[in-house]
């Protein structure tokens, strides 16, 4: 394995503009702001309005020699950010992005995206194609991703390996279905279903993922890369494999667990027919021991009442994938405000590739959209997600979802820095003036910047993208 990620690198420091987000409506902006990181890329001081002729003597309060130590200054049209969290994306599906318009959410699986992932079969096309995903996130500037793979266990294994070496922070879940879909893209039985998931965990246990310590154990506190429980959905799995998988959960207590949730009406009502024992589809989970603090919801767009109190009261959080929704065969909108009215953890998913864009820059547009039409369908009793809680819902609140807010989504002295480096000037943005205010620049670079706009990508202190 590559060692690049392992290894400890110098440290680095910045002056400049940061920007980052505490809540969902408070937005810090930090000008002329010292930031710090250390060897091990963890962020050791964070000082705003640092003026530069005391640079060097916080540079040697922080125990290291002024005169060699390397300083980035960024001019006024750069700032930082965090970086971008993906929270439900599927890997295998990277070469079918925008194919299958206008067809329901069970049609376009039987039809276009089985195919696609049964592909993954293949060692040499899972290490070409996951190479080629990976690289995009991250000159993308999505720092961390949740990837389900396909069903095939070596192929998964492939996908954590280059996530480790290539430097992104991800959770890896190897797809479990054992039921509706094609015999030659499908779980062999529950046993085998379960019995894969498990030796998955333990291969990525007994790995030194990208950072860890180097003891060989996979444990290390600042792992980039852990392995994630994925019942693709209900309809896929049968009780058997859903009573396995939640017992996995059980014996590690620490690993997240992903799946659909309430995604479509054709995908709720066969999950009725297929678990008639169920009220919906809260109960279900939460029985087999799925649903929890640890569990990362994709969709979530038709919930009832009493699943949102249970979805609430066992601190589940939101993976919400505003493009996928808005441009299958239904507009599909999630009550993404009433969920942070209530304190539900929501975050942003691309979910390429029923989502055709993997821009996050393009994801928090769309979520503004959809929260615009979801104002007008309750006439104005949710009220439109703002830039700024759009901003969060990319950053931090992806972290919280994913249950990484203690060490990324946010620049805080002891977290790891994952950050992008924006130079908010050429490409398609629109033009920076002389008279803007920081927070116009940042409003440009969100509505009209790409990602010719990312000039820099770091995980954990180090430059990432390709």
């Amino acid at each position: 394995m590559d060692q690049t990620f392992i290894a400890k690198g110098l440290p680095i420091a910045f002056h400049g503009t940061v920007i980052h987000s505490l809540s969902p409506t408070d937005l810090q902006i930090l000008p002329n702001t010292f930031l710090l990181i250390d060897t091990a890329g963890k962020i050791q001081a964070l000082v705003p309005n640092t003026a530069p002729e005391t640079i060097n003597t916080l540079v040697a309060e922080n125990g290291y020699a002024p005169d060699v130590f390397p300083v980035k200054h960024l001019p006024r049209t750069s700032f930082l950010i965090p970086g971008f969290i993906d929270t439900h994306h599927h890997a295998p599906q990277w070469a079918q992005r925008g194919v299958g318009r206008g067809r329901s959410l069970l049609d376009w699986l039987e039809n276009i995206t089985f195919a696609h992932e049964a592909k993954f079969a293949d060692p040499a096309y899972a290490e070409k194609m996951y190479g080629a995903v990976v690289d995009g996130l991250l000159n993308q500037g999505i720092t961390t991703a949740a990837y389900y793979a396909s069903k095939h266990l070596d192929a998964t294994k492939i996908l954590a390996r280059i996530c480790a070496t290539r430097g992104q922070r991800a959770l890896v879940g190897r797809c479990n279905m054992n039921r509706h879909a094609p015999d030659w893209y499908r779980d062999a039985d529950a046993e085998v279903s379960v019995a894969e998931t498990a030796e998955f965990i333990a291969w990525m246990r007994g790995l030194d993922v990208g950072g860890g310590d180097g003891d060989g154990d996979g444990e290390a506190e600042n792992a980039l890369v852990k392995p994630v429980i994925t019942p693709r959905f209900a309809i896929s799995c049968d009780e058997t494999v859903l009573a396995g998988l939640g017992e996995l959960a059980r014996q590690n207590p620490d690993l997240p667990i992903q799946t659909h949730f309430n995604e479509a009406e054709q995908e709720i009502e066969f999950t009725r027919q297929l678990f008639p024992g169920f009220k919906h589809e809260a109960e279900l989970y939460q029985r087999f021991g799925l649903l929890g603090e640890r569990s990362i919801l994709a969709h979530c767009i038709f919930l009832q009442e009493e699943e949102m109190e249970v979805l609430k009261s066992a601190g589940c959080g939101v993976a919400h994938c505003p493009i996928s929704n808005t441009t299958m065969q239904a507009f599909m909108v999630a009550p993404v405000r009433e969920y942070l009215r209530r304190g539900i953890k929501v975050g942003l998913g691309t979910d390429s590739g029923g989502g055709h864009s993997v821009s996050m820059l393009e994801v928090m547009k769309q979520a503004f959209v959809v929260s615009t039409a979801r104002a007008t369908e309750t006439r104005g009793a949710d009220p439109a997600l703002g830039l700024n809680e759009c901003f969060f819902l990319a950053t931090l609140g992806g972290a919280q979802v994913c249950g990484l807010e203690d060490k990324v989504g946010s620049f805080a002295v002891g977290k790891e820095f994952d950050a992008l480096e924006i130079v908010a000037e050429g490409g398609v943005m629109t033009p920076v003036e002389d008279d803007d205010s920081i927070e116009i620049v940042l409003e440009k670079f969100l509505m009209t910047g790409d990602d010719r706009n990312i000039a820099k990508v770091y995980v954990r202190g180090r430059a990432v993208k390709v």
